[in-house]
């Protein structure tokens, strides 16, 4: 089943987290230029169907939408009426954009969007505290549905307690950094930050190990085949005490 959908690819790097952007780093290993925005073939994947009639995404399908870009980077706003235009065809397919560009969203949504789209999920990505204490007020302030946030990867200890509602934020997700160069990750910073989500009721999951990864004080250089099963071995996930 289809699990990704990227209308554009190529990045420009914005903050902190984009130092090791694996999207520079696959892209350079085949000779491209990943500061170079363009659209893809799968542009209208959303609404391309088999031969027999149906949609190449079946119904009910959960989509992590621009995973090689960024849902709202400046260099696609020529194209992104019509990605949301796809987005509204397909109320069937939940579609969820993960963004660092969470101060440009206001600008950026369709006239019909009114307190968010149900099939859209947004997450803003807080790799440290300085881009929490930069994006959180926006983040809460806009008209989202479904909002969930992304420490990954998690750069430094992070404290979001007074942001954390379980009606507003559904879901704190937590990693480390993959590739050549991985900053560490301490599992110390991942545990402070599950008991936040714990103490208000917001749901959270460890993601991933990434590359480098400190527990008790000790540094583990962990194989990329083996960082999400890590993660869910330490089996600390929690639940949205809503019920998300």
């Amino acid at each position: 089943m289809t699990d990704t959908w990227n209308p554009w690819h190529g990045c420009v790097h914005w903050s902190e987290g984009c130092a090791h952007c694996y999207v520079y780093r696959r892209d350079e290993e085949f000779g491209r230029d990943a500061s170079q925005v363009k659209k893809t073939a799968d542009f209208s994947l959303p609404v391309k169907r088999h031969r027999d009639g149906t949609f190449r995404i079946a119904p009910g399908s959960s989509i992590f939408t621009c995973l090689t870009s960024d849902f709202f980077i400046d260099k696609a706003d020529i194209w992104r009426d019509e990605a949301w235009n796809m987005m509204r065809l397909r109320r069937d397919v939940n579609f969820s954009i993960i963004t660092k560009r969470i101060l440009r969203m206001e600008r950026c949504l369709p006239g019909d969007w009114g307190d968010g789209w149900d099939n859209v999920s947004i997450g803003a990505t807080m790799e440290n505290q300085r881009c929490a204490n930069e994006r959180m007020p926006v983040f809460l302030d806009l008209p989202i549905k479904h909002r969930f946030i992304v420490c990954e990867p998690m750069l430094g200890p992070i404290d979001i307690r007074a942001a954390l509602d379980p009606e507003k934020v559904e879901t704190v997700i937590a990693g480390g950094e993959s590739g050549p160069g991985a900053r560490p990750l301490d599992y110390d910073w991942v545990l402070d930050l599950r008991s936040q989500c714990a103490e208000t009721g917001v749901g959270f999951r460890f993601k991933q190990t990434g590359a480098a990864f400190i527990k008790d004080g000790r540094r583990y250089e962990i194989k990329r085949a083996l960082q999400l099963s890590q993660a869910r071995r330490a089996n600390i996930d929690l639940p949205n005490r809503k019920g998300g």
